[in-house]
């Protein structure tokens, strides 16, 4: 295992490759790097990343990715580490797509692999995350510092930095919020949306990813349409309510302030116990937007009843590169990431390849389905979620013998126990149509997400053909 907490034997995520950049200016421009356009004479050999990319200047940039630091030696002089042309290496390396394939590592690259191989045998590798030389980098030839593993004195540093930007960011956006109370929502639709990127800006600035997507939804909200006043004050009372969680992180019980840690932006490895189950795939879709496409894959324990979402992303205008197909069973093992309320996993090891899943979730099983068999159940499920996790914006339930129907107040799922909503997302696609239509007015099987928007259907089972997964997003 690296320090990233990711086998060697595994090509990353563009999530943990982005993870590794030291801000968001360098994430932004390895985001445009992780292309095969600017790239040649790439390769990868073991835990070893090399590549040449294409600059401003006739001679390429050397770059090359020791895995097992994470290290990195670029012929760039960015003070940056990772520099960008490391992050687009990666990126392009964790596609994998055939543009980076398995070789030999080619003579330019071993210089510096050699000095850290020597470091290491004996103990005195440097402590930097970078080697850039003074003879030339690693396409000159020359031998640069060997990298050696990370100094825990200075990550501690690192982390408390971080930290402290973050409190003051939480505290400038207090402030925001307060002033807008005190002036009235209505000043927010006269401001336009330029005061809010700006804040969001500023909460970037703080490290704090977290806190500025939330920001920019908050601009967002006053051209959303009737109504907007009290959808504003609503997600002004959820950020407001971040902020205070934040800057009383210390009194917090652990795995709630691990989901706050999570919710402002900081990243945590999947260090959760490992549990090797059958699992179901059974939705995946992709948000993409003009930094990252994200993809959502929901998981299903056949045998340990369990849900579980993998997340990954990719840099704009191309998919992640995991993928499973939905209406399999995939016999693998996932760790948990740390919070309350969390399903996200992390997919560690795959056993075999997917095989047809044989129905819904607790088909021909007494396992438990995720969230309820019925809308009230879902709905339920879902407060006792908000418990522990008050930004939560959805869970996933697999409804029974639902039915869809329409209402005086719009389109629904209803069942013998009550109904829910269907949400504006799940009334713009395509996908409302073909649950209509597999259901022909009869009850069907709808696995999706429930949250305080309504109900998102992502796969539905018709009775008649229980074995088939109709995918709905």
């Amino acid at each position: 295992m690296s320090r990233t907490g990711v086998r060697m034997g595994v090509r990353w995520t563009s999530e943990q490759v982005l993870a590794l950049a030291s801000d968001e200016t360098s994430r932004s421009a390895g985001g445009r790097l992780g292309v095969a356009g600017p790239w040649s004479a790439t390769g990868c050999s073991g835990a070893v990343v090399w590549g040449r990319c294409k600059g401003g200047g006739s001679t390429p940039y050397g770059t090359v990715v020791d895995l097992t630091g994470p290290a990195f030696a670029c012929d760039c002089r960015s003070p940056r580490s990772p520099c960008k042309h490391a992050l687009g290496l990666l990126l392009l390396w964790a596609a994998d797509d055939g543009t980076v394939a398995t070789g030999d590592v080619p003579e330019w690259a071993e210089p510096w692999l050699a000095a850290r191989r020597e470091g290491a045998a004996g103990g005195g590798a440097g402590t930097g995350g970078s080697g850039r030389g003074a003879a030339g980098g690693v396409g000159a030839g020359g031998a640069v510092p060997p990298a050696g593993p990370a100094d825990p004195e200075a990550a501690r540093r690192r982390a408390e930095r971080r930290a402290a930007r973050i409190t003051a960011g939480a505290r400038e956006l207090e402030q925001r919020l307060a002033d807008l109370v005190r002036g009235g929502l209505a000043a927010a639709e006269q401001e336009g949306y330029g005061l809010w990127e700006e804040t969001a800006a500023r909460m970037v600035d703080a490290q704090a990813p977290g806190l500025a997507g939330r920001v920019r939804e908050l601009g967002a909200i006053p051209g959303s349409g009737p109504g907007w006043p009290v959808r504003l004050l609503e997600e002004c009372a959820l950020t407001h309510l971040l902020d205070r969680a934040w800057l009383s992180l210390d009194r917090l019980p652990p795995e709630l302030a691990a989901t706050v840690r999570t919710r402002v932006g900081l990243t945590a490895p999947a260090d959760g116990p490992p549990v090797r189950d059958r699992w179901q795939v059974l939705a995946r879709y992709d948000t993409p937007d003009a930094k990252l496409t994200a993809r959502r894959i929901w998981l299903y324990g056949r045998e340990s009843g369990r849900t579980a979402l993998l997340l990954s992303f990719g840099p704009p205008g191309r998919a992640p590169g995991l993928d499973l197909p939905v209406g399999t069973v995939l016999d693998a093992t996932l760790a948990g990431y740390p919070g309350a309320a969390q399903v996200r996993a992390d997919l560690l090891e795959q056993h075999g390849a997917p095989v047809p899943a044989a129905g819904p979730p607790g088909w021909g099983s007494s396992r438990p389905e995720p969230g309820g068999g019925t809308t009230a159940e879902a709905i339920a499920a879902y407060g006792r979620a908000l418990r522990d996790d008050p930004w939560l914006d959805a869970v996933p339930a697999v409804l029974a013998a639902v039915v869809p129907a329409v209402s005086d107040t719009g389109r629904l799922l209803q069942d013998g126990a009550g109904a829910l909503p269907l949400t504006p997302a799940a009334l713009a696609g395509p996908g409302l149509w073909r649950l209509v239509a597999l259901s022909g007015g009869g009850p069907l099987t709808v696995f999706g997400e429930c949250g305080h928007q309504g109900f998102t259907p992502l796969a539905a089972w018709s009775p008649e053909d229980p074995a088939e997964t109709v995918a709905l997003a």
